[in-house]
């Protein structure tokens, strides 16, 4: 690893994202800015920050001939690459706005975008890409152009083109527009967990401040690897894993899918993961698999080993702890740490989770390990990023405290608001739903709720998610949920309940771990009907009220129904940020929630 070495970009230098990009390529012309994955050659390549700006520049030459005015809208749905990059800052240049689009959307979500946003261009990755917008190619007449990474067959569509047939060989002179740092970026679509998608007008200053705000929590280097694999049109990811590695001149390396993260992870080595809770509980129910199948000691060893790298991690925040276990965790940590560590490549230093909560129990068992894990907590329409835990004053079970210049509040039912320079302009053709969010203050209303203690924002659940059982009981549903996945046995879970005197639960099954379940009960594990055999119902309410444990009282879980079947995007179940849609999955579900209820 090279020396650690600072070169953070000051916003009021930058003033906008093309001009981030154009002083980082003249602080850095040769410094490495992306490592990729080249199919064609089967290696992975780098490209430096002046390989980029060479590459933007031709791809500003393509665009300038669409007969685009600055203020229109260009779209882009495409997996992580350089590409992504250089379309963004090519079209942001030339004074056009980007919309990004979910690789993994419903065809009706991106009918409903292209038309909602006016988009005049678009790039897409491949054959497949153009088979979903086909669903919707009704839509698509106000196009003017769409642009594919890989070359399509059969297209009856002149406005089609094969980047690399459109691109020029050589750049020509432009003469940009002045870009005003307070004028519209992009505009990017919230998920939608009710109704349509709400476009989040987002300016330039907007997202720089955000990045230089979320950069100044920690020191970041020019020899700093971030591997990205979160989906860059959510605006955690493009800003933690884009622009605020361009801000301070680190290396972005791209992984080649999901399911080679860990394959990759030891190949990059990476210093900086930016991540969701979901990584973490697929590795953590892993473990925990691995450790059912192992003999008693291995699993005693294992425990005390994280027991013990949690009351070191104790020990370094200056709180209460045992100092038992301290004198045994040079060793576990040589013996069960350093080994999980060396699978996530060995060098990692900082993993910032965010976009979802992350389980405490999760959370504790990698901080155990050695793993330093810092959760934070952003909306798109606060750009994104509202709090972070720092390495010093880490409380795993907060969100930390806010950034520089945020200021947070509870307001009434104890909803989090929030007034930062992040602020949104506004949703797109909308300001019914702008007035709804952000009120005469200036205060943007998040509908998480929360309390605040000692600056750390704690969010316990979202205001319009609340159940109330017949009794009256107020009961955030979320973490009880996130708590009954981090079994190895459920995928996905949702509670219910609203109205009803006591809560149930509707859960989906990993297919190997029910396997295994089925042969334990004597049960055909490919017959759905198995999963309601009285013994199995037992098995699994046990199981949930083990992982609800350690909730209050009324975490009490007395129906469950389950299934092979996972909620899917493409089912309308969930959103392309992995969030449950509660009224779909209600109104999917009514016969058989009704049916827990029945008698009751």
């Amino acid at each position: 690893m090279a020396a650690s070495v600072t070169d953070v970009i000051p916003v009021e230098v930058a003033e906008t994202l093309p001009g981030l990009l154009r002083e980082r390529v003249r602080r850095s012309p040769n410094g490495v800015a992306y490592r990729y994955y080249n199919d064609a050659d089967q290696a992975w390549q780098d490209l430096s920050w002046q390989d980029m700006a060479d590459h933007i520049a031709l791809w500003q030459t393509a665009m300038q001939q669409v007969g685009l005015n600055p203020g229109d809208r260009v779209g882009i749905m495409l997996h992580n690459c350089p590409q992504w990059v250089m379309y963004e800052q090519a079209a942001l240049g030339l004074g056009l706005v980007l919309v990004p689009l979910y690789t993994n959307d419903r065809a009706e979500n991106f009918g409903y975008i292209i038309e909602n946003a006016d988009i005049q261009m678009l790039l897409i990755d491949d054959q497949e890409h153009w088979d979903v917008l086909s669903e919707v190619y009704h839509r698509l007449d106000h196009l003017k152009l769409i642009i594919t990474l890989e070359k399509l067959t059969d297209i009856h569509d002149d406005r089609v083109k094969f980047v690399d047939k459109w691109l020029p060989q050589v750049p020509q002179s432009l003469n940009l527009p002045e870009i005003d740092p307070n004028g519209l970026a992009t505009i990017v679509y919230t998920s939608g967990t009710t109704g349509n998608p709400k476009g989040v007008m987002l300016s330039h200053h907007n997202i720089l401040w955000n990045t230089a705000s979320a950069a100044s929590c920690e020191p970041f280097f020019t020899s700093d690897i971030f591997l990205s694999f979160l989906p860059l049109s959510h605006m955690f990811e493009r800003t933690g894993g884009y622009y605020l590695p361009m801000l301070t001149g680190s290396i972005v390396a791209y992984s080649r899918s999901i399911e080679q993260l860990a394959e990759d992870l030891l190949i990059i080595r990476p210093t900086i993961l930016v991540t969701v809770p979901r990584i973490f509980e697929r590795v953590y129910n892993k473990i925990k698999l691995q450790l059912e199948e192992k003999p008693a000691f291995a699993r005693k060893l294992f425990n005390a080993a994280v027991n013990a790298g949690w009351q070191h991690f104790l020990q370094q925040q200056g709180r209460e702890h045992k100092t038992l276990p301290l004198l045994f965790w040079p060793l576990l940590q040589r013996l069960v740490g350093h080994k999980i560590m060396q699978k996530l490549g060995g060098r990692l230093r900082l993993a910032v989770s965010g976009g979802a909560p992350l389980s405490l129990d999760v959370a504790q068992t990698f901080i155990g390990l050695g793993l330093t894990i810092v959760q934070g907590y952003g909306m798109t329409e606060l750009s994104p990023v509202v709090s972070s835990n720092r390495i010093k004053g880490n409380d795993p079970a907060s969100v930390g405290p806010p950034l520089p210049d945020v200021e947070v509040k509870l307001g009434k039912d104890n909803e989090l608001l929030v007034r930062s320079p992040g602020i949104m302009l506004g949703y797109w053709n909308n300001p019914e739903a702008t007035a709804d969010i952000i009120d005469d203050d200036g205060w943007l209303h998040t509908g998480d709720v929360a309390h605040i203690e000692h600056d750390h924002i704690y969010i316990t659940g979202r205001l319009k998610e609340i159940i109330v059982l017949a009794n009256g009981e107020k009961i955030p549903p979320a973490d009880m949920e996130l708590a009954i996945c981090t079994d190895p046995l459920f995928e996905q879970a949702m509670i219910v309940g609203e109205g009803k005197p006591f809560l149930s639960a509707l859960v989906v099954l990993n297919r190997d771990n029910w396997k295994k379940l089925a042969e334990a009960f004597v049960v055909p594990a490919d017959d759905e009907s198995s999963l309601d055999d009285p013994d199995v119902q037992n098995e699994l309410l046990k199981r949930i009220k083990e992982q609800l444990a350690a909730f209050p009282g009324y975490a009490k879980i007395f129906r469950v129904v389950a299934t092979l079947e996972p909620w899917t995007v493409e089912a309308g179940l969930i959103t392309p940020t992995l969030k449950l849609k509660r009224n779909c999955m209600i109104d999917r579900y009514e016969d058989i929630i009704i049916g827990m209820y029945e008698g009751h």
